[in-house]
């Protein structure tokens, strides 16, 4: 019972640093990497009461599985960055504009990661690469976030200041960072 409520503690806490449903990125984990305004809608809310954490029910099927696709979208632009600053950094001379807008892209979206994976859209609910390990090892993917935002903010701040020799040595700590959390939380492509 008591780790069911240190659980459940956890999680609410969690869930509450996120924003609440106004603001959780993932209601709209695509909008957060594009300029398109999608409306947000109701996902898991958390509270506190007498100092025990309650947190609602998971979302609903449809919920869930929209929570995904926004999730997938979201990881997907995060890879396109990626393939576009690797080519800006393989160019000569290496286009700064673009090297910029890659890594701005990457650093704003890894600070939502954790906010992406919300309980109850899992495998179990529909197709995803997610592994159940992001639920069952929750504080190890939020220690692998976190680590993926520490290199994109890092990178990110070198390309603010043009000097592309920099972004080119932070490269390979982005690409660890990614391959860290990849390697234990996403399955492969079938």
């Amino acid at each position: 019972m008591r780790i069911a409520i240190l659980a459940a503690s956890t999680a609410a806490a969690f869930l509450g640093g996120c924003g609440g449903p106004e603001t959780s990125q993932a209601n709209n984990a695509q909008a957060n990497i594009s300029d398109s305004a999608s409306p947000a809608a109701a996902a898991n809310a958390s509270t506190t009461t007498n100092g025990m954490a309650m947190i609602a029910a998971a979302p609903s099927k449809d919920r869930a599985l929209k929570i995904m696709h926004d999730r997938h979208e979201a990881m997907e632009g995060l890879g396109k960055a990626m393939k576009t600053l690797h080519r800006a950094l393989d160019s000569s001379p290496p286009d700064i504009n673009v090297i910029r807008a890659q890594t701005a892209l990457m650093a704003s979206a890894a600070a939502k990661i954790p906010s992406w994976v919300p309980a109850g859209t899992g495998p179990d609910v529909g197709k995803t690469r997610a592994k159940p390990e992001i639920w069952t090892q929750h504080d190890l993917f939020v220690r692998k976030a976190k680590d993926y935002l520490a290199a994109a903010q890092a990178i990110d701040a070198a390309a603010r200041t043009g000097d592309a020799n920099k972004v080119m040595a932070l490269h390979e700590d982005v690409d660890k960072a990614c391959k860290a959390c990849h390697d234990p939380f996403r399955a492969r492509e079938h």
